[in-house]
């Protein structure tokens, strides 16, 4: 079995400006910038055969390159359940049908399909028993973010190696766009 996902790398660049508002959350386990990515579609444990269909399906996706941009932040969770804290996406209709495509090419490989609804951001650290009003604090700090715009040529699909408390992505195959 192995961990997979599809998802969109964040340029180095964007990636660095993002580490630099990553601090002032005691306890958050901040994603470094190799890890930060916009997930299309989290595919969970895959087995081999499986992984092999999601590939040939994940290439016959046809779609134009995408010109994206971060904007604002938030938490998901509630509460003394703030689980994470994360960069948005700027809406895009053509992101958003990438990743239905990213979902239909699951389905067809056998995946049962995805129970949560899709929200285009990027995941900056993990948090657990975090003091909602510091994390209220934060993202009032941060709630202006905006990045310049960055093209997107390829998404991919990735592997999920868990370490501790870390995890480490690989990238397993990669998918042009455009």
């Amino acid at each position: 079995m192995i961990r997979l996902f599809a998802a969109i790398a964040i340029p180095e660049e964007i990636g660095e400006a993002l580490r630099r508002r990553q601090q002032g959350l005691p306890g958050a386990r901040w994603r470094t910038s190799k890890q930060l990515h916009l997930t299309l579609r989290f595919m969970g444990e895959v087995a081999e055969p499986v992984a092999e269909d999601l590939d040939a399906e994940l290439a016959s996706i046809d779609g134009p390159a995408l010109d994206l941009s971060l904007e604002g932040v938030g938490a998901f969770g509630e509460g003394g359940d703030i689980r994470a804290v994360w960069a948005g996406v700027t809406e895009d209709l053509a992101l958003r049908q990438l990743a239905k495509r990213c979902e239909a090419a699951a389905r067809r490989a056998g995946l049962a399909p995805e129970k949560r609804a899709w929200r285009p951001h990027v995941t900056l650290a993990y948090l657990r028993r975090a003091d909602p009003a510091r994390v209220a604090a934060w993202i009032q700090g941060h709630n202006l973010l905006k990045s310049p715009p960055f093209r997107v040529g390829a998404f991919g699909l990735y592997s999920s190696w868990r370490a501790g408390d870390a995890s480490t992505y690989r990238l397993e195959a990669s998918y042009p766009l455009g």
